[in-house]
């Protein structure tokens, strides 16, 4: 598993790793009952706080991603890959409806749209 951090982005340093963590268990890369680096572990690796990867991982136990069993340490819940990729669908369509409606309000036309979105790859 490999955790690539941007440290002068906007993003919250604990919601890159929770992002990309997210993002390995539903494209499988981590399976179900794979044992994480222990947050202590993750903080050394990744040269953050133990605050930062603590949040980080309570915030994916709180959306369904994985469990902790103390003394064990932390593991990948079963999860229902459909239910999740339902979810950002729909956040997906959510936020493109919003940016159609601002770039028509920026007098932007469709093929511009279009440009913009792929330039955001």
């Amino acid at each position: 598993m490999r955790i690539v951090l941007a440290h002068q982005s906007a993003i919250p340093i604990y919601e890159q790793i929770k992002e990309q963590l997210k993002a390995s268990i539903l494209l499988g890369d981590v399976a179900e009952g794979d044992l994480l680096p222990s947050i202590r572990q993750l903080a050394r690796e990744l040269q953050v706080s133990v605050i930062t990867t603590t949040r980080a991982y309570n915030d994916l136990e709180l959306e369904g991603f994985i469990q902790t069993t103390p003394g064990k340490g932390c593991y990948v819940k079963k999860i229902d890959g459909d239910l999740v990729r339902a979810k950002y669908l729909s956040e997906t369509k959510a936020a493109l409806k919003e940016a159609v409606r601002l770039g028509k309000m920026a007098g932007l036309d469709t093929a511009k749209l279009h440009t913009l979105l792929n330039e955001a790859e």
